[in-house]
């Protein structure tokens, strides 16, 4: 099977080179979200907004890859402060449900848009 992007307008666009997600035989690969609403381009404000868009944005994409949260098996999590680590487990389970997908976290510098979360990982389709 030939790669396939997938898009869609419910999420944001891409703001560089890059697809919202690539599909490749049963495997979807999602690129990173920022809490950017869809609608107008811009950041939504502050740390609890931004976790509830990233979650929002990531399952527009899964949805136009034809797929649930249930088949996303890996999520990777990106933030500018690791103390908000507490926050993003409490608000995934309002999109997550177990078994949770595999999940790392990572501390980072910065992230585009000055964004605070940034989160990307990949479906594994049946």
């Amino acid at each position: 099977m030939i790669k396939v992007a997938i898009k869609t307008k419910k999420a944001p666009q891409a703001i560089g080179t890059y697809s919202q997600a690539i599909q490749k035989n049963n495997i979807v690969f999602l690129s990173g979200q920022i809490g950017l609403d869809p609608d107008s381009m811009n950041l939504v404000d502050g740390i609890e907004a931004q976790i509830h868009q990233v979650f929002k944005n990531l399952i527009q994409v899964i949805r136009a890859a034809n797929a649930s949260v249930n088949d996303l098996t890996k999520l990777n999590v990106y933030l500018t402060d690791l103390g908000h680590f507490g926050l993003v487990n409490e608000i995934m389970k309002e999109y997550f449900t177990e078994p949770f997908p595999a999940r790392a976290a990572v501390g980072v510098g910065a992230l585009p848009k000055d964004a605070l979360i940034e989160a990307d990982g990949f479906l594994v389709l049946d």
